[in-house]
């Protein structure tokens, strides 16, 4: 089962494909670390599994739409899948050599859980990749995210629970900064009509579906504006970065 939103981007939309290979660059980077036994916390789709279950010895996973989990385990019959609502994590402690939850902890109302979950699961010296969006590059209230982080945030939080905890992020080249530029102008100009600056102060749950059509409109009004960048980009345009604070997304590696 598909899951069509601007949320959950599509590889398959041509508007979402910047979004895609953003997402997907976080796999790339991780399949030079993973090892021995994996567990991907919220796989989604299962946008990266064919990079990185070729790299472990044992690949495992967890998502709450169960639909989806069903076609991945057709899809992946050598991985181990479950759904489920996430935390707790129904492993036993010190199970995984690597755990990777890539845009997942934004959506987690009990973030310190999370943390405190990835870190029992991990085994001893093993380390956890996360990515998710570096709060001070969003273009607006995203009514799906319990929160966004900065920098200095989330290395604060995941001190607390982790041996360690080293923050990178993934940022841009001159062709993805140049289509982040023109969203940012669309969504600006957007957001002006919102004089009682609304976006803030209603609840989630009543902007979800304004944000889900304004959201679509608009990647669709930068893909006809400028379909060559649009369906250029690729995972290889965006960058691992040691300067986060400026990245589009931060990338921590949290070791236990």
């Amino acid at each position: 089962m598909a899951v069509y939103t601007t949320e959950i981007a599509s590889e398959t939309i041509t508007s979402d494909n910047p979004i895609h290979q953003r997402l997907l660059r976080a796999y790339v980077l991780a399949a030079d670390q993973v090892r021995g036994h994996l567990l991907e916390v919220g796989c989604g789709e299962g946008r990266g599994i064919n990079l990185l279950m070729p790299k472990v010895e044992k690949y495992s996973a967890i998502d709450k739409i169960s639909s989806v989990v069903e076609g991945l385990k057709k899809a992946f019959p050598t991985g181990d899948f479950i759904s489920g609502n996430i935390p707790p994590l129904p492993y036993d402690d010190n199970s995984f050599d690597r755990v990777v939850s890539f845009q997942v902890i934004e959506h987690i109302a009990d973030d310190h859980r999370f943390l405190r979950e990835i870190s029992r699961v991990l085994k001893p010296g093993g380390f956890a990749l996360l990515t998710t969006p570096n709060r001070p590059m969003s273009l607006s209230r995203n009514p799906w995210h319990e929160r966004e982080y900065t920098a200095e945030e989330l290395t604060s939080l995941a001190r607390k629970y982790f041996g360690s905890a080293e923050m990178k992020g993934i940022t841009g080249n001159e062709k993805v900064m140049q289509y982040y530029d023109r969203n940012k102008k669309s969504v600006d100009k957007m957001m002006r009509w919102d004089i009682l600056d609304l976006q803030h102060k209603l609840p989630a749950s009543v902007l979800r579906v304004p944000y889900e059509i304004m959201n679509r409109l608009n990647r669709n009004k930068l893909q006809e504006a400028a379909d060559d960048l649009v369906a250029s980009i690729r995972q290889e345009d965006y960058l691992l970065t040691n300067d986060a604070a400026k990245a589009l997304d931060l990338f921590l590696i949290a070791k236990k």
